[in-house]
């Protein structure tokens, strides 16, 4: 069986990640891999609907916090974990990194109860292995370059109407996780798409996933 491959992309709302994952999931397939491509919070009809309710009704951080691990849970349990036993890439618009940078340091929410939440959650197998991405290509971006894309956006969700001082913490977030982190590659999202791409490519290929 061939080696799974768990691929996230990070980065706050308005980075451009999302634009990618088109090409990523052909660039594996030309490759011929199997491909689940999925996002948080959602991915399961369940997580779906706990989707909607995150992004759309009002609650406090921590009620957000275990909606978000809630949603986490059934999409672990019927999508990610069945993919990477088939020897599938999993590519997932978002996952953990994401809550401790959004429920953590923009809405300040205890990180050590954030922590608990992801070992309960993510814990695989008989000795409770943390499931983690292989590799987080994460999209950082100026929260105010952020917001000037935005603002030209669909009718924004909670956390697309958020202030840019919110999106400074989350930014911030993710700095922190990813300090000292190896599975994290930094995407300047600041740059051109295509540009954008290159380095995505030049990311996969330092790690011996796609061809240089």
């Amino acid at each position: 069986m061939t080696a799974p491959l768990f691929l996230t992309l990070e980065g706050i709302d308005g980075a451009g990640k999302s634009s990618h994952l088109d090409a990523l999931e052909a660039l594996f397939r030309s490759q011929g891999r199997a491909v689940t491509r999925t996002r948080e919070p959602g991915g399961t009809p369940l997580a779906e609907s706990l989707r909607e309710m995150i992004l759309n009704d009002a609650m406090d951080p921590l009620t957000e916090a275990l909606l978000v691990f809630a949603a986490r849970r059934d999409h672990i349990v019927r999508v990610i974990a069945p993919a990477l036993a088939r020897g599938d890439v999993v590519i997932c618009d978002r996952f953990t990194d994401a809550t401790f940078a959004y429920q953590g340091a923009g809405r300040g929410f205890d990180a050590q109860v954030l922590g608990r939440l992801e070992q309960w959650v993510q814990g695989q197998g008989e000795d409770g292995e943390l499931l983690q991405p292989d590799l987080t290509l994460w999209f950082d971006l100026p929260p105010e370059v952020a917001a000037a894309r935005l603002a030209d956006a669909r009718q924004p969700d909670r956390f697309e109407a958020q202030s840019t001082d919110f999106f400074r913490r989350v930014a911030s977030g993710y700095a922190a996780r990813a300090a000292g982190a190896a599975r994290f590659a930094r995407i300047d999202a600041e740059r051109g798409r295509d540009e954008v791409w290159q380095q995505v490519r030049e990311a996969l290929a330092q790690r011996g996933l796609v061809p240089a």
